[in-house]
C-alpha cells in the first residue's frame, strides 16, 4: 500500500506540472494538488522517506546539517554521512566550513544527481532593499564558488532581515539565483507568520519551499505547521531536532523506543516526521547517521 500511494504523488506531482505552461523554472502544483498529495502521504503506512515540496520537488526528510568545525572534519563527516546513505544536506555559510563539505562530495561515488544539497545565506544584517539584495546576491555567490557546484538545489536565508523592504531585497536575489537556474528551489530559516508575509503577499513571488525552524519534542508550537502550510504550502524542517540532547534523555522517548527497539533518539525524529515536518540534524558517526535514517519501520500512535 505504501509504495503504491507513493506512486500515485507522483503521477498527480507530474500531472500538475504537465498542466503548467512552459518555464525554466519547476511550476508549484495547484493547491489542490497539494492538498491530493498531503492525503495520499498522509494515509501511507509508514511514511515514505521524503516529503514533496509546493514545487514538486522531492526532499529528503533525513539532512545532515553540518555544524561549526574546521574543513576537513567537515569532509571527513560529510563523506561518512554519505556512506551511511544521508542525500540531503544543508552546508550553512555560518558554519565556516562549505569548501570541506564540497571536497566530501568531490571526494565520494556519489554522483550529484542523487544529492540535495542546500546551502545558505547570511544577509540579516542588511538594511534596505538596495543594500539587501546586493548583500544576498553575494552570498549567493559564494555558496556556490566555496561548494564548487554549478548549482543548488535549494538556497536558504539564514535569518530574515529587519523589514518588509529588506525581506523583499533578500528574496529578489533568491528569485534572480532561481531563475538563472543556479538553484532548484529558494528557503527561508526563522520566519515567523509576519515575514513570511512580506513574501508570499506578493502573489507574483515565488512561495518558500522550506522555513528551518527550531522543532523538537518539548519544543512545539502547533500552530507553526499549519501556519506555514496555509502560506502556500511551506514544508517545516527542523532544526536542533533532538533539542540540544535533552530528547535523547526524556524519560518517554526512551521508554516509547523500547517499546519499538529503537533509541530515544529516533522516536524524537519519527515523532517530527509525524508531525508532517522534516529535520537537520547532526552527527560524527556512521551508526548515528545510519539511525537517522532508520526511522521509517515503525510508527508512533496518537498517544505517543
Amino acid at each position: 500500500l505504501r509504495y503504491w500511494l507513493v506512486f500515485v504523488v507522483n503521477i498527480v506531482v507530474l500531472t500538475c506540472v504537465a498542466s503548467q505552461p512552459f518555464n525554466s523554472t519547476i511550476m508549484a502544483p495547484s493547491p489542490v494538488s497539494l492538498a491530493l498529495v498531503s492525503m495520499a502521504l498522509a494515509s501511507a503506512q509508514g511514511s515514505p522517506d521524503f516529503t514533496v515540496l509546493n514545487n514538486g520537488l522531492k526532499f529528503p526528510d533525513t539532512s545532515f546539517g553540518l555544524q561549526i568545525y574546521d574543513d576537513d572534519t567537515a569532509k571527513q563527516y560529510t563523506l561518512l554521512a554519505l556512506q551511511a546513505g544521508v542525500r540531503n544536506f544543508f552546508s550553512s555559510v555560518e558554519a565556516g566550513n562549505q569548501n570541506g563539505f564540497g571536497e566530501g562530495i568531490a571526494a565520494s561515488n556519489v554522483t550529484r544527481e542523487e544529492l540535495f544539497i542546500c546551502g545558505s545565506v547570511d544577509s540579516a544584517g542588511c538594511s534596505g532593499y538596495a543594500d539587501c539584495l546586493s548583500q544576498t546576491q553575494a552570498g549567493c555567490a559564494t555558496n556556490l564558488q566555496a561548494i564548487n557546484t554549478p548549482y543548488l538545489d535549494m538556497i536558504m536565508l539564514d535569518s530574515p532581515a529587519g523589514d518588509c523592504d529588506s525581506i523583499k531585497g533578500q528574496w529578489e536575489a533568491f528569485e534572480q539565483m532561481l531563475a538563472q537556474n543556479k538553484t532548484k528551489s529558494i528557503a527561508v530559516s526563522n520566519f515567523d507568520s509576519d515575514q513570511l508575509n512580506c513574501i508570499v503577499t506578493n502573489k507574483s513571488a515565488t512561495v518558500p519551499a522550506v522555513n528551518q525552524m527550531s522543532l523538537s519534542v518539548g519544543n512545539y508550537d502547533n500552530t507553526l505547521i499549519p501556519t506555514n502550510t496555509k502560506a502556500g504550502g511551506v514544508v517545516v524542517q527542523a532544526y536542533s531536532p533532538l533539542g540540544s540532547g535533552s530528547v535523547i534523555s526524556n524519560p518517554d522517548c526512551i521508554k516509547i523506543g523500547q517499546k519499538y527497539n529503537k533509541t530515544s533518539a529516533q522516536v524524537g525524529l519519527r515523532w517530527i516526521v509525524q508531525h508532517n515536518a522534516t529535520f537537520t540534524t547532526s552527527s560524527s558517526s556512521l551508526q548515528h547517521f545510519q539511525e537517522d535514517l532508520n526511522i521509517y519501520d515503525f510508527e508512533l500512535t496518537s498517544a505517543e
